[in-house]
């Protein structure tokens, strides 16, 4: 990894340090679900967030932040490890989770515990008190960790007091990934963001429909800012404001087309702020960060032992943080569907290498059927010939071998520079950069390309679908007409003589 990383610029350094090196600071990091960097303090217009507002007002707003996939368990997995879910073989989507991870590697909890800091999971301040874990590796919430037989991550389950410092506490804001409450909040939100005052992504058929399920998105993010504002003064109430910091991210990109599961901006750049000790209100970084430098920022601060396969480094609290000359994400099975993508992200230029082309970016998962209305939209537009532009190009039969964005001229990346002439210089320095990261590391994806076996068939994933056609149709006519719907209640209808295979 040695050409992914650059000294920090001496001026964020000041910003960044940490104050007081004599006290072990607790620590909590929130994970918002499934959401861009669709904040006001991000410049996304139609949204109101005050907590976080503030929490960038008084901390530090990082603007070049990625993970190290775009979908909720491989991302995880790698924030858990400190390192790239392709190494360790946590890459495909909800896999291996009845095996040990393998040595050396070890959740960072593990060294934390060791270290004397108390690991909670979860809070009673959020939705379904915040407790997903969700890694691609035998784990348990709670317990002893050996990883032989005992696989405990936390010590305790959602509340943090003074009495339990040091601490580190994991907290998930469900809200704003897909679930049946997005129509409740909304319709009973007090000031509902308003269909004319939002921005869809240029890739997105504008219609009624869409800006409805988009100002919903909005609406969960909204629910979700009140959450962290809570966290925020439970940590002022309990008298350890002075040695707390509060991470927020969130897991992956957000849950829209050529969000969740893409390696465009869109899903895999996140949000990042941080608030805590010894960081300069209003502090800007816009230098390159990854999830997983957050992961080795936290075994720092804590003074617990950091391995030597952590791929990240420091960002926040230290006296010298180091940032990165580029993010490097990874793309693979998700549920049924079977891809294989790589990306490179620099700061100004994105790269993408699809190793799987035949597979498009609209490939009928059946999760994003039954849970993104604007697919729906798009589909019929494109049969009727009334679609076009990006939307158009979104829906195309495969996807480009490569891609590269200019992403100071081109932020939407909508413009594949892969084939320009004029581009053929940066594209061979970023294909470069690509080939160093394999050649310094084991990708696992790559290795089993070709061999391997999806969660679900197509097949079974289908029965819900389906079974909705058969069975509920005025219901999955709704859907296609793009409608935001509570579609857990059409697992009733799935043909259960077709089972989920063993893997």
């Amino acid at each position: 990894m040695k050409r992914s990383l650059i000294a920090g610029a001496a001026l964020l350094v000041t910003g960044l340090s940490f104050a007081a090196e004599e006290t072990r600071p607790n620590i909590i990091w929130v994970m918002s679900e499934d959401m861009g960097i669709d904040l006001e303090c991000y410049g996304a217009v139609g949204v109101e967030n005050p907590h976080l507002n503030k929490m960038a007002e008084e901390g530090a707003l990082f603007t070049r932040a990625y993970v190290a996939n775009p979908i909720c368990s491989p991302s995880r997995s790698a924030m858990m490890v400190g390192a790239s879910q392709t190494l360790f073989d946590a890459h495909h989507h909800r896999s291996n989770r009845n095996k040990p991870i393998p040595a050396p590697y070890k959740p960072f909890t593990v060294f934390l515990r060791e270290a004397g800091y108390t690991c909670i999971l979860g809070s009673d301040l959020v939705m379904k008190n915040g407790r997903k874990i969700d890694c691609n590796f035998k784990h348990e919430p709670t317990g002893p960790y050996d990883g032989v037989e005992n696989f405990g991550l936390f010590d305790k389950l959602d509340n943090f007091t003074a009495a339990d410092q040091p601490f580190f506490n994991q907290i998930q804001c469900v809200v704003t990934h897909r679930g049946d409450w997005w129509n409740p909040i909304r319709k009973t939100s007090k000031s509902p963001v308003k269909l004319d005052e939002i921005e869809l992504p240029p890739w997105i058929a504008d219609t009624p429909e869409t800006r409805y399920d988009w100002a919903a998105y909005l609406d969960t993010v909204e629910y979700m800012d009140d959450e962290v504002g809570q966290i925020l003064q439970k940590v002022k109430d309990e008298g350890i404001a002075d040695n707390t910091y509060v991470v927020f991210i969130a897991d992956n990109g957000r849950c829209n087309l050529r969000g969740k599961g893409y390696l465009q901006e869109s899903g895999i750049h996140i949000p990042m702020i941080v608030w805590g000790p010894g960081i300069k209100p209003g502090t800007v970084v816009d230098d390159i960060v990854m999830s997983t430098d957050i992961t080795a920022t936290i075994l720092k601060l804590a003074g617990a032992e950091m391995p030597d396969y952590l791929d990240g480094h420091p960002v926040f609290g230290v006296e010298k943080p180091v940032y990165r000359e580029y993010a490097r994400s990874a793309r693979d099975i998700w549920d049924e569907v079977d891809e294989c993508s790589r990306s490179i992200s620099t700061k100004k230029f994105s790269y993408i290498k699809n190793h799987m082309p035949e597979v498009p970016w609209d490939a009928h998962q059946a999760y994003l059927d039954l849970n993104r209305p604007a697919i729906h939209v798009m589909r019929t537009l494109k049969a009727e010939g009334k679609l076009t532009g990006a939307p158009l190009a979104y829906m195309a039969e495969s996807k480009p071998a490569e891609e590269l964005y200019d992403n100071e001229k081109d932020p939407n990346q909508l413009n594949n520079l892969a084939g320009n002439p004029e581009y053929a210089e940066v594209l061979k320095q970023m294909r470069a950069l690509e080939k160093d990261w394999q050649s310094e590391n084991n990708d696992l994806g790559l290795a089993d390309l070709g061999k391997r076996v999806p969660e679900m068939t197509m097949e079974w994933a289908a029965q819900t679908e389906a079974g909705v056609k058969k069975r509920a149709p005025d219901l999955w006519k709704r859907l296609e007409a793009g409608e935001l719907m509570e579609t857990q209640q059409f697992k009733k209808y799935r043909d259960d003589k077709q089972k989920k295979p063993k893997k």
